[in-house]
């Protein structure tokens, strides 16, 4: 059966949905999403601390999102109990650990028809394994959703972005704003309602970084024109909103206290656990086709930067940090007319010419994060639906390594894409010269760049990290050591 319906009804409940708000004095303060028919509320949360009434976070037209919040231990596996279930959290931070990162969680045209088994078929396979070994958290890389379609079947925004009115009034505004978020509201569910992902998602604390695809395809790279004409900024309030309730348990105003703005100008944050830091900068909030990100973006890794900080830092860039010489085919775009369409796509990427100068910004500050802290930095990132890696020696016996795992349900581009891109990365890229990168293979694959579907698994073991990336239909990767 398709993956998908036009999911605006719902009959029975979705979730829990779990998230990791922070982490503060040896617990994890937790949120728990539920979403419930309209007129329904859900039973309470239990814990050892006791229950725990979910409050109402938002109103559909069907139905009603409720959130629970509560704390379980950080240092030591532990359980909560909802409407007759019990939930095993392996919530133990503080020694051996395993992480999950995933991205990509769908596509950009007919998403809402997949078949479930081959559209989660990765799902499947990553509850296998947290079945055979427990994942303490769930890191989600972008992409989420694909909202790409959630413009379709309104006047104001069918041609989105081709073309837009030139005066819509405030009543059709208004009209498109109920639109969009029911649109964006089937999407979330039903990937939420999903089996695969549900069962994992209820018991693995997620954490999730946006991308453009959560707001649209190229968001922030497209024309000022569109961006910030009345269409543009409603589908991003709608985007954000959407984002804050179904990727954070949380709504303006009420943010959770890892996010380092609490206006919510910019939505990156930060969780600092025992030897270990996850740094999310936000790379869409503020993004511009001459930025990556504002003031708020860079205020926030400046004030990491410069933090003692011991352990290991993993860095989530929702598009790649390193990668290759992007900059030729941007001008091969200029000059054939049929490319130029993918001008945004390349637009997007740190490496792009109109974002060189902030590209090498961010690498300094990265190189001399580590060198205050004396540590390797691994920077996960999604976007490219392959899988790649890629080192930067950072000097003084440090390095950058860059992991990308991608999709997790995006179907993988031709394996012609992945030959192109590693032609590329075999004339190198030195941004800042004396810390030259290289796109490096993963552990037992004969070429840099892996056109299957994927995710990443990081383990801590005696304070030692590596990564493995489970690839269809390759199978688990040898460790690499980090």
């Amino acid at each position: 059966m398709p993956y998908l319906s036009a999911m605006t009804e719902i009959s029975t409940p979705i979730g829990p949905v779990l998230y990791l708000d922070h982490v503060a004095e040896g617990a994890m303060q937790l949120a728990a999403l539920f979403i419930m028919p309209k007129g329904e509320a859900p039973a309470p949360v239990v814990t050892d601390g006791g229950q725990i009434a979910p409050e109402r976070l938002a109103d559909y037209d069907h139905a009603t999102i409720w959130r629970a919040r509560f704390t379980l231990p950080a240092d030591r596996a532990s359980s909560y109990r909802w409407d007759g279930t019990d939930y095993p959290v392996a919530g133990d931070l503080t020694g051996d650990l395993r992480i999950a990162f995933v991205s990509c969680n769908g596509e950009e045209h007919g998403d809402m028809d997949r078949e479930d088994s081959e559209r989660n078929a990765m799902w499947e396979r990553l509850r296998v394994e947290h079945k055979r070994a427990p994942f303490a958290l769930l890191l989600h890389g972008g992409d989420q959703v694909y909202a790409d379609e959630a413009t379709d079947g309104h006047e104001l925004s069918d041609d989105w972005p081709d073309s837009l009115p030139r005066d819509p009034s405030q009543a059709a505004l208004a009209d498109l704003r109920h639109h969009l978020r029911e649109r964006f509201f089937a999407r979330y569910a039903a990937i939420y309602a999903a089996p695969q992902m549900a069962w994992l998602v209820a018991r693995i604390p997620s954490l999730m970084q946006w991308d453009d695809h959560d707001i649209c395809d190229g968001w922030g790279s497209l024309p000022r024109s569109r961006t910030y004409s009345p269409v543009g900024q409603t589908l991003f309030s709608v985007a954000r909103e959407a984002f804050l309730i179904f990727q954070a348990a949380a709504v303006e105003g009420d943010l959770p206290a890892r996010f380092h703005d609490k206006d919510g100008i910019h939505l990156g944050w930060s969780i600092r656990a025992p030897e270990l830091r996850v740094l999310a900068p936000d790379l869409r909030s503020e993004r511009t086709r001459r930025q990556v990100m504002g003031p708020g973006g860079w205020a926030m890794m400046e004030e990491e930067a410069a933090k003692d900080v011991h352990g290991h830092t993993m860095l989530m860039s929702s598009v790649p940090l390193l990668g290759p010489r992007l900059s030729i085919l941007e001008a091969l775009m200029v000059l054939v007319p049929k490319m130029q369409k993918y001008e945004d796509d390349l637009r997007d990427q740190w490496q792009s010419r109109a974002h060189r100068d902030e590209w090498r910004r961010m690498l300094r500050l990265v190189r001399d994060l580590a060198r205050r802290d004396g540590h390797d930095i691994t920077a996960l990132s999604g976007e490219i639906h392959l899988a790649t890696r890629a080192t930067m020696d950072l000097g003084a016996g440090l390095h950058l390594n860059q992991l990308v795992a991608s999709g997790i349900a995006h179907r993988a581009p031709p394996k012609a894409w992945a030959r192109v891109l590693g032609a590329l990365a075999s004339l190198g890229e030195d941004p800042l010269p004396e810390h030259p990168i290289r796109i490096a293979r993963l552990p037992g694959q004969p070429t840099r760049y892996v056109a299957e579907r994927n995710y990443l698994v990081l383990e801590r073991e005696a304070g030692n990290w590596r990564a493995r990336w489970d690839l269809e239909p390759s199978g688990m990767t040898p460790a690499l050591v980090l």
